[in-house]
């Protein structure tokens, strides 16, 4: 690792790169404040106040918390070299003329480093010529010893792995952050250039790119699968999208991609799109009941009744435990104005899990069947499941109301006042009051 470290610099050094810092532990420390500038995205002059939101713009980009799994400590470290170097800005800042560091300090800085890195690499030439002799004197005595190879290989293009979704960028200089005097505690980082601009980027973000070879379709999901991810974080649910047509092409039958892609396309309001996604995704993964229970609330938005109810018989039929299921089914069949199927659904639901809107459909359905008696039973059920429920009472009020049980329909009409004000709930309680009861004769 040495080894590999001293010809580097020595490469780097030879090619007249700013990108040697630390390599090897120096005797005297110097600020390089044109590499903090870089890391932070800065531009002299500046003050306390851009190192603060540089700091802040970088820390909500490279937060651990919005990491990629695996990456976590990639983002924790170089966050940690992020807030040494504004620390180190912020410091310099305060104590410079007129609270801003100028072009000329910058410049002058980087002078210092650059003359600090040149002795550097002059030390670690030399140590690396001395290593030489002692190979080779170590090949002509013990030429069996060691078969390490002694090169390298050096990678241009990378893309980054905790935002896939800047594409392939250009690596423009490698750097490393100041380190102790043992050397431990070196991190790395580059600046790379993408097609909006250049990013500091940690290396152990970055996966070089090789042209030589196809890239595989595994790789190009995972990485417009993360990118679509931090868009519907967003919420850019479009720009979302966009990104999972480029994983489903690279993998048509990959289920995780159909169903954001159809959540994508739902929630960006492209009814037609997320049709035809979640067409395809009932198609690969047809005998589960999510695919077809999100077909049916597109195509109800759609206003494509007669496909929602088709798909929404599907999902009660692969999910026969999923009292939702055949609630919706019992609305839909509703709105088909197919009642004995409605109440059939709707019944199978409540037996599974009763529900307060689940009863009030099934009282509906068996009022606009004649039944009265059915609907007076179904409303009661959905205020003795849930007496703070003021529609439950409403609904039960207007059914006594079509009976002859005055007195009752009056007391479900105080109780749903009391609930909530309604006007409609108003003038039935006037209208039953004026009513007389009735008695029954001698």
């Amino acid at each position: 690792m040495g080894a590999a470290c001293s010809a580097c610099a020595v490469l780097l050094r030879a090619r007249g790169e700013r990108s040697v810092a630390n390599v090897i532990p120096m005797q005297t420390t110097v600020l390089d404040i044109e590499q903090y500038t870089l890391l932070l995205e800065l531009e002299p002059p500046f003050g306390k106040r851009e190192v603060q939101l540089a700091r802040r713009k970088l820390a909500k980009r490279w937060h651990p918390d919005i990491a990629p799994p695996g990456r976590q400590y990639e983002h924790e470290r170089h966050l940690k070299a992020i807030n040494e170097a504004a620390d180190q800005l912020e410091r310099l800042a305060e104590s410079s003329r007129g609270g801003k560091v100028s072009r000329n300090a910058v410049r002058a800085s980087a002078a210092a480093a650059r003359r600090s890195r040149e002795e550097a690499g002059r030390r670690a030439y030399e140590a690396e010529q001395r290593t030489k002799q002692e190979a080779k004197e170590r090949q002509r005595h013990d030429p069996f010893g060691s078969r390490v190879p002694d090169h390298s290989v050096v990678h241009r293009y990378a893309r980054c792995a905790s935002y896939p979704e800047w594409g392939v960028g250009t690596v423009s200089g490698i750097y490393f952050t100041n380190s102790g005097e043992d050397g431990e505690d070196v991190q790395q980082w580059a600046r790379v250039r993408f097609s909006h601009g250049v990013r500091t980027v940690p290396a152990g973000s970055m996966k070089f790119v090789d042209f030589s070879k196809p890239d595989p379709a595994e790789e190009r999901v995972e990485r417009f699968l993360t990118a679509a991810q931090h868009a519907m974080a967003e919420g850019d649910y479009a720009l979302a999208a966009q990104r999972l047509v480029y994983a489903r092409d690279a993998q048509p039958r990959n289920v995780a991609v159909l169903r954001l892609m159809t959540l994508a396309f739902w929630q960006a309001g492209n009814l037609e799109a997320a049709a035809r996604s979640v067409r395809d995704w009932a198609r690969v993964d047809g005998s589960r009941p999510a695919a077809h229970r999100f077909a049916a609330r597109i195509y109800e938005d759609v206003g494509a009744i007669d496909l929602a109810e088709e798909a929404a018989r599907r999902a009660a039929d692969r999910g026969p435990t999923d009292a939702s299921a055949w609630e919706r089914l019992g609305r839909l069949r509703l709105r088909l104005m197919d009642r004995d199927g409605a109440i059939h659904a709707l019944e199978r639901g409540m037996r599974i899990e009763p529900s307060v809107d689940g009863l009030l459909d099934l009282a509906l359905a068996r009022s606009l069947a004649g039944d009265r008696g059915g609907e007076l039973s179904a409303c009661e059920q959905a205020t003795t499941l849930d007496p703070s429920s003021p529609d439950a009472w409403c609904r039960y009020a207007h059914a006594l109301a079509r009976s002859d049980r005055v007195s009752e329909c009056v007391e479900a009409c105080e109780q749903a006042l009391r609930l909530r004000e309604d006007s409609e709930v108003e003038d039935l309680l006037r209208m039953a009051r004026e009513l007389e009861q009735r008695v029954l004769p001698a």
